[in-house]
């Protein structure tokens, strides 16, 4: 990801799981069908903590309550909810873009809600209006995390959630 561009996003201190958690939580509330959340980080960084936090708040809007395995060997795990499906995408296998086509994954970009971790992989295949979520090592138990979209209506939206939740004790 082009670090300059995080410019036109915001930043925030994560200093625990529970705070990342209530922020997938809080993003999660806000999040209509044919969201697209893209997550960067080393590996360890958060990624998957933060996008199992989403998806079981969004699953939780339909009392559906589910074990959210990483998708690291099956690359795409989807869910489904009254409203529209959810799919988990662990990139980091991947051998080839070809491989997208197979997975089926640019087709639920725009429709789904879909949450993909190592997007590098998706190289020019990324979807418009994407939410980019970078997670960065801070210390041992915290994360700066670097959120930005080019969507300036969504982008209003995530700061205001982030202004929330720099209130929040």
């Amino acid at each position: 990801m082009n670090e300059s561009k995080l410019q036109l996003g915001t930043s925030i201190l994560l200093s625990s799981e529970d705070k990342t958690s209530l922020l997938a939580r809080q993003i999660a509330d806000s999040s209509p069908a044919g969201t697209t959340i893209l997550l960067y980080g080393e590996i360890g960084a958060g990624k998957t903590f933060f996008a199992r936090k989403y998806i079981q708040k969004l699953l939780s809007k339909y009392g559906i309550i589910e074990d959210i395995p990483s998708p690291t060997y099956t690359l795409v795990q989807t869910y489904q909810t009254p409203e529209t499906e959810i799919w988990h995408a662990d990139l980091y296998r991947l051998n080839s873009t070809d491989d997208l086509t197979e997975l089926g994954l640019s087709d639920a970009f725009g429709n789904e809600i879909c949450i993909v971790e190592w997007p590098e992989k998706l190289k020019n295949y990324l979807p418009l209006n994407a939410i980019y979520i970078n997670f960065k090592y801070h210390s041992d138990t915290s994360r700066i995390c670097n959120i930005m979209c080019h969507d300036e209506k969504i982008m209003i939206d995530l700061k205001l959630i982030i202004k929330k939740f720099k209130n929040e004790p």
